[in-house]
């Protein structure tokens, strides 16, 4: 529960959008997909968590923007952008989930399981 209150208190301008991007490509190396997200994580500090598999990884976030649609934009380019700086392999997005952070705080009340885990944790599925 700390982790959630953290998320409550943060103290930003803009509203807060949790975000789920999920991709999927061909498989590679664990270690290799792990280094990745590691690199990724290190580039952009705003990572909560990366999940991997040999053929899929999944990253959750926060994020500021104006609406979904901005941040949901954004998510969109992460991957591309950061590919050759973390090492990521060349996976495209099969999956993105934008919520404010209302909904995201519902859902934890309700007991849903929202990836809650020590920040910039790389494990896989």
């Amino acid at each position: 529960m700390a982790d959630l209150e953290a998320v409550r208190t943060l103290d930003v301008p803009g509203p807060m959008w949790h975000v789920t991007l999920t991709l999927s490509g061909d498989p590679v190396d664990l270690g290799a997909i792990r280094h990745g997200l590691e690199r990724l994580a290190h580039e952009r500090p705003f990572l909560l968590t990366g999940r991997y598999g040999h053929d899929r990884a999944e990253v959750r976030y926060w994020d500021e923007g104006a609406d979904a649609r901005t941040v949901t934009d954004l998510a969109l380019r992460l991957w591309d952008e950061h590919r050759e700086t973390s090492g990521l392999p060349q996976w495209t997005v099969v999956g993105v989930e934008v919520m404010d952070r209302e909904t995201w705080h519902r859902r934890a009340r309700r007991g849903a399981s929202l990836g809650l885990s020590a920040v910039a944790a790389v494990t896989p599925f």
